[in-house]
Formats: structure tokens, sequence, C-alpha cells
């Protein structure tokens, strides 16, 4: 029975098939906008989500060498001074045993001038990894980063910040391609980063490989620690001291003890029973940012209160994560309906006058023995196929909107299995809210009326 209600639907809906476009092209413009604008605001809720998630605080700073002034009146062993033991290896140790991390790039520092001809400018060269870019979200004005393959082969090349290619080449210039001197070495230009770090701005970027190259050094100064989860970064910090502490525990306690033979002991060896001092620090970014400038006792009060101060903004930026996703969601099923609703007074209109067409045929079937019944599931028959085909056509037309939206505007769209499946059910759903009383209508016709029709 229902093959041949969807077999006379079709043939219904092929005798006149402008006006069944027609029909359908309000449920394909209506369904392709809801794909578009589920797109769209998935692929906009997962990018707010990863910004709000991991906004402004989620670095944690490991730095060789450990010197705290005034920290033996705090009770904090103030450290050994400048140490060499931070190394790659040691970058790789936290990457795989602490959990919670997003990225690390190991950094190499130095302070020089920056060449090229009878132009040179003095400031920092860091030469980091990969990931630091991401980390900051970086733009380029031209060119590029560096990539995984220019790190491990130590290709001599550098991103310069925007300030930097100003002082070296003059404003505006176009310098990818172009040769810089850094430490007696030649570096090729590979891009230009427009962040919004004014310090950054102010410096070159290498390949840390590169630039131990140069130095002629195989350690690391500094390693940088992106955490997944801006409210993870103290947890992160304690977690690398901790595994850090365990890998360089031969070397801290071959440096005490050549301090204690010597009869150095004072701020480096506090007597306070404190235990050994670190040869390295770790600090997470947001206490970094408080503790600049501060006493040695009043920065010591702010870190130990640091656990809680992450929590308290993972708790803030979470509840404005689902704030921001509630209103999208209202947003979207108020855009929705209004979509669909005109889709299905569409299809109502079209199956009234169907009904009012063919009324002599309706009567005939009656005649020749067709009850309400089949009536009703012809007509409802072809208000759902006609939902179902426009629903099909605009899940293509809605992911092929998404598909070009991203490509000319770069907006981030995001589809799914499931806002498929939900434009199916709520076009075949349309279809029968809207059908229903035009077949309803078409049943209780009485047959003899409806042959005495012209």
């Amino acid at each position: 029975m229902l093959v041949t209600s969807i077999r006379l639907a079709l043939r219904a809906l092929g005798r006149n098939t402008l006006r069944t476009f027609l029909t359908m092209l309000g449920m394909i413009i209506g369904v392709a906008a809801v794909m578009t604008m589920l797109a769209l605001g998935n692929g906009a809720q997962a990018s707010v989500e990863q910004d709000v998630r991991s906004a402004g605080t989620n670095l944690v700073h490991v730095n060789a060498g450990n010197y705290t002034r005034g920290g033996e009146e705090s009770r904090i062993a103030t450290g050994l001074g400048e140490a060499t033991t931070l190394t790659p290896a040691d970058a790789e140790a936290i990457e795989h045993g602490v959990t919670g991390i997003k990225g690390i790039a190991p950094g190499v520092k130095l302070r020089g001038w920056i060449t090229s001809g009878p132009h040179r400018f003095y400031g920092q060269v860091l030469g980091t990894d990969v990931a630091f870019a991401r980390m900051y979200g970086w733009r380029f004005e031209e060119g590029r980063w560096f990539t995984a393959a220019d790190v491990e082969a130590r290709r001599r090349i550098a991103v310069l910040g925007r300030t930097t290619r100003d002082q070296v080449f003059g404003a505006g210039v176009r310098a990818v391609g172009a040769q810089v001197v850094i430490h007696g070495q030649s570096f090729t230009v590979a891009g230009i980063t427009d962040t919004g770090d004014p310090d950054q701005i102010e410096m070159a970027f290498v390949p840390f490989t590169a630039l131990q190259d140069a130095l002629g050094i195989t350690y690391l100064h500094t390693i940088t620690i992106e955490a997944a989860l801006a409210g993870d970064a103290s947890r992160i910090a304690v977690d690398t001291a901790a595994l850090l502490r365990s890998r360089h525990a031969s070397h801290i306690n071959a440096a005490v003890e050549k301090l204690r033979q010597a009869g150095i002991t004072g701020n480096q060896m506090p007597q306070s029973g404190i235990g050994a001092p670190d040869d390295f620090t770790v600090k997470t970014q947001s206490s970094e940012a408080l503790t600049k400038g501060l006493y040695t006792s009043v920065a010591a009060f702010v870190l130990a209160n640091m656990p809680k101060l992450d929590e308290i903004n993972l708790a803030e930026m979470n509840a404005t994560l689902q704030r921001a996703s509630s209103t999208m969601t209202a947003l979207l099923a108020g855009i929705a309906a209004i979509s669909l609703v005109v889709g299905g007074v569409g299809i109502m209109n079209i199956m009234l006058v169907a009904v009012k067409e063919r009324t002599r045929e309706i009567g005939v079937r009656r005649a020749v023995g067709a009850r309400r019944r089949d009536v009703l599931v012809q007509f409802l028959t072809e208000a759902l196929t006609l939902s179902t085909v426009g629903g099909a056509m605009g899940v293509v037309l809605g992911f092929a909107a998404a598909f070009a939206l991203t490509m000319s505007l770069d907006w981030p769209t995001r589809t799914s299995p499931g806002a498929v499946g939900l434009a199916f059910g709520i076009s075949a759903a349309i279809g029968v809210f809207f059908g229903l009383y035009p077949a309803r209508r078409a049943s209780r016709l009485d047959p003899i009326d409806a042959l005495r029709s012209e």
C-alpha cells in the first residue's frame, strides 16, 4: 500500500514539474538556511569555546637557572644562579610525562645585532619551535612561519617582527627572501609577523636548533608550554617542576655539595631547612604578570594562591561559554523555525490547490472502492515527498553554502551527521504537519459531489 502511494505521489508530482520545483523551493531554501546556520553556529561555538577556554592564562614558562632575591626571608630556596642543564630532552620528557599539554616550544635566547647591509637593529633573537606562533595566535603580514622540517634540518631562516623589519629594511618593504646576519650567521627571512605584543614585534625568531648551532651550545634557555585548558596552567607548572626536579637531581645535589664544601651558603644555601634549591624556574603566564615588580614575600603569597585564582577564572569562563552557547542555540532555533514555517505554508498551499484540481479524480477513486484512508495516505505521501526531496536538496545546498563561506570569507564551519539527520527529520515533520489538513480535506470529500465536479 505504501509503495503504491509513493508511486502515485511521484506520478502526480511529475505532471507539473515546474510547479513541484517551485513548491519545493521554499523547503530547499529553508533547510539550506538551517544547515548553513548550524554549520556556522557550530563552527563559531567551537572557535569561541577554544578561545574562552584558552584565553590569556594558558602558558607556562620554564627558564634555566634560578635566583630569587630575598628568598631566605620568605623561606624560599633562592636558587643556584645560572644553569646550562635545561635540554631538548627535558622538553620531550615534559611533553610526554605531563598531562593536559596542547603544545610545547623549546627556546634559546640571544640579544645582539640583526644586520642587513648598512642597516642594523639591536634586539632580541628567540630560537623557538613550530608551536610558538600558534600559542600567541600570530598573524603574518607576509611569508610564513617555519615548519617542523625546518627545525629538524636546522635551517637558517628567520621570522621578523614588524618593527624589526622596518628598522632593518625600511617601513613596508617586502623582506621575504632577503638575508639578515645574526651572530655572524646569515639567515633567510621567511616571514613578517604582525603580532599585537609590543615586545614581540621588536624581535626576530629562528628555529632553536639553528640558533644553538650559531651559539655553539646544546642546551636551552627556556621552554614554553601551552595548556589545553587555562585552569590547568598551575597544575601543569607544579607537575613540570616535579618532573624537572627528578631529572636534574644529580646536578642539583652536586652543585649543593660543591657550595657546602666551599663554605658558600647564604641566599644560595638557606640555613632554615628549606631543602635544595632548583636549577630552573617554572612560572605560569598569569603568575609572571601578577608578581612583576613585587617584593619576594608578597610575590610568594600571590603564588601560593594561584591555583585558587585559576579555578575561579576557569569557572567564570565556563559560565560565559554556557551563556554564549544558549544564546547561539536560541538564535538558530528562531531562524530555523521561521524558514521552515515558510516552506511548510508553501506545501500546504499547493496541496490545497491539488485537492481542488483533482476533485473528480478523488470521486472516481472513491467510486471504485477506495477508502477515505487510502485518499488520506496518498495526499499525505505527496506532501511528505515534497518536503523530504526538498529537504535533501536543501542539505546539499547547505553544505555547498557552508563550504563557500569557509573558502571565500575564512569563516569556521562545522557540520555533523546529527545536523543532517535533524534537517531530514524536521523536513519530514513539516511535510506531515502542513500536509495533514489538505489530505484530510481530500479524504472527506463526498464521492457523488466529487464526481459532479468539473
